[in-house]
């Protein structure tokens, strides 16, 4: 931790707080407060996360070899299916904005909750409904139509559970739905006296901005997946064309949402990374507005790329243009918010805490996604690398790199805030050197292999092609070893960590005027906002540090 957060290690825990108001388990189970639904979605998201994970091990260990040697090409297809379902349904859509966005929304704008938290316990209970589906089509012999649920192999070729599968992710879809709901209304009509739009963390507005694309881009993979379920149940010509469909249609539908989702998923990482980039450097955002308005601009740019999906699936030269153009223009927002936190380091007292690591990772491994996003916008190149391990690669630089770097650095700040106590701070420094080594040493190559011409989805390759294999299969357990430190010191840290104090960083914000952890209607009484966001004191010239 920081050096001026020595002095609140002495700090007794409060005396009565969200943690310890009731401790059985339908107390729990039961509760409508929003901390306590965070910590819920905590545990159910680091489940799934472990899962699908698991899933990922194994595809790696696979192809550490040329020689589809270690699994049947049937239960490979099984594997990185359920890797892809677990990874972008369960956990990278939901996790922060369901942990992290449900704890803090409320506690920023100064709410005593959500603003219908009946509603809110609702959504986990949904999500773990979906889950179980999914979870039931997984060990009734899995599902091998890939992540995408391409028809027509997915209506009538495959023979594996995709109607319990699809059922789930149906059923999960109504939390989002709920969730970004939720969300809106609480920002609209909760807000402490004199916090205005402007005032407002920046935290927020992208999570204001991921709420409208839950609600507007939700729906439509929902009843895509239900007119799926529909076709292969009752043999409805809607997407096979033996029986008069059209499966392109399937995809329009399909990525009208799932491009979307890559900001319902990176959109709340920008959020967090704004807040640790403010904190870690004791500065305003610089240009606050334009990162507040850009976070809006991805939401409704976002609506209209999903066809460069298509370039190969028989879309017309002109069709590809447009959205080839379109594709290029949604990256203006995004370079905004990067060019913006970089201007903000500038010449500030950067800190090398945790978090901050995680922050400038997360621009780094977000710059390199956001930069090969632009070679797949581009017809030519993307008709050469579509289906290759280039696709793979940028898809995890963008998910992996931009959410979970977002979303294990906001675990990192605000852990004091949810749990009271401090994590050892060298191990979680060395945690974050470990995920960000891994995660370039795993993907990477990978640009390189589908660059060569290895295509996705394929168990067995060309031999010149295991040196960088061997190099991204090697990655993956530097990084599964990153990722289960937090698992354990964190965990350790919930009984054994220091106290930490109402503000251990020193940062503004109103979640930092409460004490940790916060008590059950998150403030004594209601504050009033009378300062912008983070107004730090200015800094005295030629200090450092």
């Amino acid at each position: 931790m920081s050096s001026n957060t020595v002095s609140s290690n002495t700090v007794a825990l409060p005396t009565h707080h969200y943690l310890n108001d009731g401790h059985t388990v339908k107390s729990w189970l039961l509760t409508r407060d929003h901390k306590r639904i965070a910590l819920l979605y905590l545990i159910a998201v680091t489940f799934f996360f472990m899962i699908g994970g698991a899933f990922a091990v194994m595809i790696r260990l696979e192809l550490a070899t040329p020689a589809g040697d270690l699994v049947s090409d049937e239960t490979y297809n099984k594997m990185f299916t359920m890797h892809g379902v677990m990874m972008v349904f369960f956990f990278l859509i939901p996790a922060i904005p369901a942990v992290l966005g449900n704890f803090l929304l409320p506690i920023m704008i100064g709410a005593k909750d959500l603003a219908f938290p009946k509603i809110n316990l609702g959504s986990w209970y949904i999500y773990m409904i979906g889950s179980f589906f999914t979870l039931y089509a997984i060990v009734s012999g899995g599902l091998d139509t890939g992540w995408t649920f391409y028809t027509p192999f997915s209506t009538t070729a495959s023979t594996t559970a995709v109607i319990p599968a699809g059922l789930g992710i149906f059923i999960n879809g109504f939390s989002s739905i709920l969730t970004g709901f939720n969300f809106i209304v609480t920002v609209h009509r909760m807000r402490a006296p004199g916090m205005t739009w402007f005032r407002l963390p920046l935290f927020v507005w992208a999570h204001y901005a991921t709420a409208i694309i839950m609600i507007l881009g939700t729906p439509v993979v929902a009843i895509t997946l239900v007119m799926l379920v529909a076709e292969r149940a009752f043999h409805f010509g809607i997407f096979d064309p033996a029986v008069g469909g059209d499966p392109v249609l399937f995809q329009h539908l399909f990525w009208f949402y799932s491009h979307p989702a890559v900001y319902i998923m990176i959109l709340p990482a920008m959020g967090v990374i704004s807040e640790l980039v403010a904190g870690g450097c004791r500065k305003q955002v610089f240009g606050y507005s334009f990162v507040a308005f850009s976070s809006l601009a991805i939401a409704v740019i976002g609506f209209f790329v999903w066809g460069h999906h298509l370039f190969v699936a028989g879309m017309s030269v002109y069709a590809a243009l447009v959205f080839s153009f379109i594709s290029f223009l949604v990256a203006i927002p995004s370079a905004v918010k990067v060019f913006n936190w970089t201007a903000t380091m500038y010449k500030g007292s950067v800190s090398w805490d945790t978090p901050m690591l995680y922050a400038i990772g997360f621009i780094g491994l977000f710059t390199i996604g956001g930069l090969t996003g632009l070679f797949l916008s581009a017809v030519g190149l993307d008709v050469h690398v579509t289906d290759t391990y280039f696709v793979v690669a940028h898809f995890h630089y963008v998910m992996v790199g931009g959410t979970i770097m977002g979303y294990l650095g906001g675990i990192h700040y605000w852990w004091p805030k949810i749990s009271g106590r401090l994590y050892p701070e060298a191990l979680a420094k060395l945690a974050a050197g470990l995920v960000f080594v891994g995660f370039n040493l795993t993907f990477f190559p990978q640009f390189l292999a589908g660059y060569l011409g290895m295509p996705r989805r394929y168990h067995s390759y060309p031999d010149e092609l295991q040196l960088l294999n061997v190099l991204s299969s090697a990655g993956a357990s530097v990084l599964a070893v990153g990722y289960l430190l937090p698992v354990i010191y964190l965990t350790w840290s919930m009984k054994y960590g220091k106290i930490a104090g109402s503000n251990p960083w020193g940062s503004v914000g109103l979640e930092w005027n409460t004490t940790s952890p916060p008590p059950t209607t998150n403030f004594e009484e209601t504050p009033v906002v009378t300062w912008d966001a983070y107004e730090y004191p200015t800094p005295v010239e030629g200090h450092v540090g």
